[in-house]
């Protein structure tokens, strides 16, 4: 397969790059930094951003499954996703695009912050508020799109080694506890999917 991953610098993305690969995939990776990336015979590296139609056309025509893994630290007034939303949105339309697009957000976005426990509930509030405000119209204006969408919703993240022993959980409900999960985990999952996809037009919630 050729998989294009978005904000493949670090973190998830970077995660998924390197399993990607390793399982024998073809990788495009869009980053504003792709120094940490290996270099690699089936990897194309692009330096460039995911609000940038020029850039993001570049790395997603002709793939068979797009990532979109992008984070930032920038906590306050971020519109940084709602941009990318906005920017696949046009290019996806203008190519398309029929397969499939799995987008990282976060549990607490969309309808999920009513089932958040009381400590990660105060985490965003205090923390990251602005940034799930921005998921949250990120979730909207790509589920509301032609696009053939996954929303993954991980819980907390972790740096910790790939378990698979995650859950993925498609149904929210009333208790349901969605605590910590590696990137690592996360990465296992986006691959695993892509590989084969289950659980497409679905918010999948991911949690130890």
């Amino acid at each position: 397969m050729n998989i294009a991953i978005i904000g493949a610098g670090a973190g998830i993305g970077l995660e998924s790059v390197i399993l990607a690969l390793k399982k024998g995939h073809i990788v495009t990776a869009l980053s504003t930094n792709t120094d940490q990336i290996p270099n690699h015979p089936n990897l194309i590296k692009i330096n460039g951003s995911a609000t940038s139609l020029i850039d993001l056309k570049n790395a997603i025509t002709g793939s068979d499954a797009v990532l979109i893994t992008v984070g930032t630290k920038k906590k306050k007034a971020t519109t940084l996703f709602s941009d990318i939303a906005n920017t696949l949105v046009k290019i996806t339309d203008d190519l398309k695009f029929s397969s499939p697009v799995l987008v990282i957000t976060g549990f607490g976005a969309g309808e999920s912050k009513n089932y958040l426990s009381f400590f990660m509930r105060t985490v965003i509030s205090l923390f990251l508020k602005d940034q799930y405000i921005n998921k949250t119209i990120m979730e909207e204006i790509i589920t509301k799109s032609t696009m053939k969408w996954e929303i993954i919703r991980p819980g907390m993240l972790t740096n910790g080694n790939a378990q698979s022993t995650y859950k993925a959980i498609s149904v929210l409900q009333k208790g349901m506890k969605v605590g910590k999960v590696s990137r690592a985990d996360v990465a296992q999952f986006l691959i695993t999917e892509v590989e084969n996809p289950v659980r497409l037009y679905q918010y999948v919630a991911l949690t130890n």
